[in-house]
């Protein structure tokens, strides 16, 4: 049962094959159970690579076995149309263009059954990618928002400034009048007298206008902290909405051009297996010997060839006959008096119609 399954896959006629030997049959199982395994390999191929698109199971089964019966289809007609000749040098100008096939094939097969076999060094190379990405994508967003905090900040220090240099100047009046009381500076006259008076109240004056420009440098201290915080909020806003892309950076795209910064020697020895594993089927076929299935497969598109061209011929004889026959009967009535008179009668009566109409034509125009 299986080896008739095999049979079938070949894309060999299995009632030449039952009347061939057993060995014959079991060259063409062979073949079709090469067929039948790649076809199988592309449908785990295609199956895991539609997984890392869809991200769903069952729909990436659904159109990768839809892809393993079109790869078995192409297979097994690349195989079953190779006609063994005799001659190598024009199987081979046969085959030519089913190997190029094969080889398209095979890569194709051989792509997404390497990005499973290298997941985990392609997720090393994704995950570095990703980093690079996010640390990319803070730097963007810090320099949308960086340039105004950083004047925010500096109007925050200019307005500190402001206090510090106001304090400065009422400690220093602080220390005049102080120094006048205690007769130290200025006047040096020990007392609180009226040069003392006059500076204290400078220095009262000084300090209520310091109240006053902390109060005020406060508010505003605070509302541009407050708008500062606004701006860090929005950042990491951005930051959390599009730390999500990043995350979700391994697509098919992504993992194939993450397969291609590895090292290129092991991906090539796969797809040389997966190459090898396509094109056995032709190279089995092409290898072999012209045997018996051959021979009788030849024998009957001869005698099939034949027949249609001997039926081509007749027809072609017939149809010859038939304009001979017609040239020499058309021939003999050319001379009848009767056929003259009945057209010549009949060309009359048209040429009256003719007349009359255009009399007709001619009287309602005038």
């Amino acid at each position: 049962m299986l080896k008739k399954f095999f049979i079938i896959c070949s894309g060999a006629d299995t009632h030449i094959l039952e009347d061939c030997s057993i060995g014959e049959q079991n060259k063409y199982a062979g073949i079709g159970a090469t067929v039948f395994f790649t076809a199988v390999m592309a449908f785990i191929a295609a199956s895991y690579a539609l997984y890392t698109v869809f991200d769903n199971l069952y729909t990436s089964i659904f159109f990768g076995l839809i892809w393993g019966l079109l790869i078995f289809n192409l297979d097994r007609y690349i195989v079953s149309t190779i006609n063994k000749t005799g001659n190598a040098i024009d199987e081979l100008i046969q085959a030519s263009p089913r190997i190029a096939l094969a080889v398209i094939i095979a890569i194709v097969i051989s792509k997404p059954l390497e990005l499973k076999i290298f997941e985990k060094e392609i997720n090393q190379v994704l995950l570095e990618q990703k980093n690079a990405m996010s640390l990319a994508n803070k730097t963007q967003l810090a320099e949308q928002y960086t340039p105004t905090i950083t004047s925010l900040q500096n109007q925050i220090s200019s307005l500190q400034n402001d206090i510090v240099i106001k304090e400065a100047e009422v400690n220093a009046l602080y220390d005049t009048y102080i120094a006048e009381a205690e007769g130290t500076a200025g006047t040096k006259l020990l007392g609180k007298g009226p040069v003392y008076k006059e500076k204290r109240e400078k220095h009262d004056a000084l300090l209520a206008e310091l109240q006053q420009l902390k109060t005020e440098n406060k508010e505003k201290i605070n509302n541009i902290e407050t708008e500062i915080a606004s701006l860090k909020g929005d950042y990491d806003t951005q930051v959390a909405t599009t730390q999500p892309i990043i995350n979700n950076f391994d697509g098919l795209m992504a993992r194939v051009n993450a397969l291609g910064k590895l090292p290129w020697l092991p991906s090539f020895f796969i797809f040389m297996l997966f190459l090898a594993i396509e094109t056995s089927p032709i190279f089995a076929k092409l290898l072999s010997p012209k045997g018996a299935y051959d021979f009788k497969l030849e024998d009957q598109e001869s005698a099939l060839k034949t027949n249609v061209l001997q039926n081509k011929n007749q027809c072609e004889a017939l149809l010859k006959t038939d304009y001979a026959i017609n040239d020499r009967i058309y021939s003999d009535i050319e001379k009848e008096d009767e056929l003259y008179t009945y057209k010549r009668k009949k060309a009359r009566e048209l040429m009256q119609l003719q007349a009359d109409a255009f009399y007709k034509k001619q009287k309602n125009i005038l």
